[in-house]
């Protein structure tokens, strides 16, 4: 196919003919996103100037009175051996501990309620957590940006730079924090996905259920996201009131059915605009991605497998 561009003499000129056809559509683009923005920031200052907590204690970080005390101690002494101390890691990549006092819990699900009870009577129609939560509520969004910015400052991102240093774990700088609500009047389960994050904080904070495991199916990129699971990458856990899960965002996942009763859990994605810049010039993802170890692996087999069987070959002609 014969473009017209042999009498260009370089790529710059080339990339040049190509800017008055471009520039509109990103200076289009970055108008949508800033019209996007703006209308968001009006929309939480709605219902930050309307809505009155219920729990204010909630919206600032109080560390004694929000965690259990061995959560608080490993972070206080912040070395691999002190997290390790109170964590579990039942399946590669993905950490469970105990984290949150039963008084914090009670205090975040009452003051959903209330914020659910406000928007009901004001008729205020909200955002939800994302496309696959239908119940729910952003955090964010009714004024506790703050004290989750604080939690993944200084919580979540010391843990995250011993165990996920690969994945932007020692640079997260945004969150989204969140509850989702499953039950049989809510949402019942979640489908097979991966979350919009570099590190995943998982809690739940209660109430009285049953069913509603997380199952784990390995951590893939993009390319690999629909690919099958290794044994030792399957992996179930049973929710506990208080206790948390830590892990990748790119680790597939998803929750079964919450047969009975009413369970919500606290989500903060945790995000790092470094590792995402750097990802998008990188196309080897071996040192995160299962499936790119695989083959990364099954590369040095059979290449070992053929220089093995060349110097075979060599040594049997050389003895001939």
């Amino acid at each position: 196919m014969n473009l017209g561009l042999e009498k260009y003499s370089c790529l710059d000129e080339v990339l040049a003919l190509q800017v008055p056809f471009l520039l509109p559509l990103y200076v289009e683009r970055g108008r949508r996103k800033r019209d996007e923005v703006q209308r968001h920031r009006e929309y939480r200052q709605k219902i930050i100037s309307n809505y009155q907590p219920l729990n204010r204690e909630l919206y600032a970080m109080h560390p004694s009175t929000f965690f259990v005390p061995s959560f608080i101690k490993a972070i206080s002494d912040n070395t691999e051996e002190s997290f390790r101390s109170i964590m579990s890691e039942p399946s590669p990549g993905v950490f469970t501990f105990e984290m949150l006092q039963p008084q914090f819990c009670n205090l975040l699900l009452s003051e959903v309620e209330n914020f659910e009870k406000w928007v009901n009577d004001a008729k205020f129609r909200i955002m939800r957590p994302n496309t696959m939560n239908k119940y729910g509520a952003v955090l964010d969004d009714f004024g506790l940006e703050t004290m989750l910015d604080k939690l993944m400052d200084g919580f979540v991102r010391p843990i995250s730079k011993v165990f996920f240093p690969e994945v932007g774990g020692s640079t997260l700088d945004s969150h989204h924090g969140f509850v989702v609500e499953y039950g049989k009047d809510r949402d019942v389960d979640l489908g097979f996905h991966v979350d919009d994050s570099e590190v995943t904080l998982n809690v739940c904070l209660g109430k009285q259920f049953s069913g509603g495991e997380l199952f784990f199916r390995g951590t893939r990129c993009d390319k690999h996201v629909n690919t099958g699971s290794q044994s030792e990458e399957i992996f179930d856990y049973s929710h506990v009131p208080g206790g948390a899960v830590l892990h990748r965002g790119r680790h597939r996942h998803g929750a079964r059915a919450t047969t009975s009763g009413h369970r919500i859990n606290l989500l903060l994605w945790c995000r790092s605009s470094v590792f995402r810049e750097m990802k998008k010039y990188q196309k080897d993802f071996s040192n995160w991605c299962g499936e790119c170890l695989r083959e990364k692996k099954e590369r040095q087999r059979l290449s070992i497998a053929s220089a093995k069987s060349e110097l075979l070959r060599k040594d049997g002609e050389s003895t001939a």
